[in-house]
Formats: C-alpha cells, structure tokens, sequence
C-alpha cells in the first residue's frame, strides 16, 4: 500500500515541483492523513522567441532548478482533499543577440511558489490507510471526478529594470476539473483548466502588463507494473494568454503543445524516484520551444 501510495506522489508531487504543469495524477484517491515531503532536480534548455520589437534573436535558455514540495490529505465536507505546496529555486542563463550584438543574462534566486486546494468530488471516500487499502482492493476499477484551484504568489526574484526575471511579479489563479478513471493496473486521466492572470504594475520600462487566460486540457495514461514500478505518457494543449502592455495588445497569444514521460521507480516501501522528460512546442511567432529532464525523490509520512 505504501509504495502504491509513493508512484501516485511522485508523479504529483514531483511532477509539479518545479513549474511543470503536465502532471499526472492529479486526481488520484488517497487516504486521509498522510503527508508528503519531495525534492527535485530540473534541467530546462530550448529556445526562447521573443516580440521582434525588443531587437533580442537567436536566444537560448538553460536553467538548472531546485525545488521542494508538501502534501497534506484530510477529509473536508465529508470528501477527500488535499493541499499541495511547492517551492522552487532557479539558477539560469539567457544568451542570444540583442541588436545584432552577442549579449548574455544570468539569473539566480528563488521562482514563484505555489498553492493548490483539490477535492475529489466523485470515487473513493475520504479513508483511513487501512480502511483505505481495504477499497481499493474491493474496488479494482473505478473513476473519481474532482475539482481544484492553484494559486501562483508571486514571491519569485523580480526587479522592474530587467526583462529577464524568475518571478512573474502577480498573483495567477487556476481553477481545475478532472476525471481519472482506474482499471486494474491503468489509469487514464483527463483535466481542463484556466490560468487567470493578475495585472503586473511594474513591468519593463514602467509599462503595466495585462494578460488574457490559458486554456489548457491535459491527457495521461499511466501503467503500473508492480507496486511502486510504473511508467506514463502525458500530452497536453495549451491556448490564450495573449498580453496587453499599457494599452497595446501584442501579437504574443501562446498555441503550444506538450509531451511528458515519466517513470518511477521505489527505493522502500516509504521513498521512492521519478524521472521525467518533458517537451513543449509552439505554433506561434513569439514564446518558447523548451526541453525539461527532471529527477524527483519522494517521502511519505505519518499515516
């Protein structure tokens, strides 16, 4: 039951610690009364397109990112919930050329934090470990329907005088619906979302910058070769978000797709890893094609 417990949070926990929003099993039945501690590792490098008005081409990012992050079950109107907590930490370096000149940035501090409360509306009951185990094993397959919001606090490093910065300097609320449905060792899970972004009054140069919403739909399969060995392939869609930069709208509205691997592997029946690859490719003139590798360890606690 234990390692069962740490695949799901490793792909939760893990998935989600260092700004990947592609994360599995986001809806996953748990017990309540458990906690969850995880740290991570992540390598990000790709391409960034920026607004041709700001004379920047050619440029490149590689960003080597810390993280920890902390999970909390428990039973709220008489449904399971849970709250998630991460905080990560970013060490990056921009290059490229700026009016045609080679030019290059480096950034190091802590990135925006982040907060999401969920509810499984639908699917298991909100159980104790052992009353929990019992369920599942009497309940093989299944579908459990929730809802959820994140918060983004924008406690990243931000300085008005740079265009580079590890915070976004506003508050980005996101509401969630999700369905996962198990059946026996697979999982399939669906969820839809919207980033809703706050004003930044002190953007570059003194300028205001506005942002209309995200869409963003995510898909994942995941399969599970023996408690606490599993693997899952996870896609996603993401439109919207053009900007307003003190009364001018910008050609900057974001279509990109995504793709993400995941495989997790125990250490004991209380700890256990994840790897991950995750990929991002845009269909538009202006935002970013990344590549990210992460490494994630998980520990679970006090049942």
């Amino acid at each position: 039951m234990r390692r069962f417990l740490l695949l799901i949070m490793l792909a939760a926990v893990c998935g989600d610690l260092l700004s990947q929003e592609l994360q599995p099993r986001r809806w996953a039945a748990l017990p309540v009364g458990v906690n969850f501690v995880a740290l991570g590792t992540l390598w990000t490098y790709g391409d960034i397109l920026f607004d041709p008005a700001l004379l920047i081409e050619d440029a490149e990012v590689e960003i080597l990112g810390v993280g920890a992050g902390y999970i909390r079950t428990f039973e709220m109107f008489g449904k399971q919930a849970r709250i998630d907590a991460a905080l990560p930490y970013a060490n990056g370096r921009w290059s490229g050329l700026l009016d045609g000149e080679p030019a290059s940035v480096r950034r190091h501090g802590f990135a925006d934090a982040r907060l999401r409360l969920s509810v499984n509306l639908l699917g298991s009951p909100p159980l104790k470990m052992r009353e929990f185990a019992g369920f599942q094993a009497q309940n093989p397959a299944y579908t459990t329907v929730g809802a959820a919001v994140g918060v983004t606090v924008p406690t990243g490093e931000y300085r008005s005088d740079r265009l580079i910065n590890l915070g976004e300097n506003r508050w980005v609320i996101r509401p969630e619906l999700g369905v996962l449905h198990q059946h026996h060792n697979w999982q399939f899970e669906v969820t839809g979302s919207v980033f809703l972004f706050g004003d930044n009054d002190e953007f570059w140069q003194g300028t205001v910058r506005k942002q209309d919403p995200l869409w963003f739909v995510q898909g994942h399969a995941i399969y599970t070769f023996r408690p606490g060995l599993w693997a899952s392939v996870s896609g996603g869609y993401a439109q919207g978000s053009r900007s307003e930069i003190s009364g001018t709208f910008k050609a900057d509205d974001s279509r990109i797709r995504y793709w993400k691997f995941t495989v997790g592997v125990p250490i004991n029946r209380r700890q256990g890893l994840s790897f991950a690859f995750a990929t991002g490719r845009t269909n538009t003139l202006n935002d970013a094609d990344l590549d990210r590798f992460a490494v994630n360890w998980s520990l679970m606690f006090g049942e």
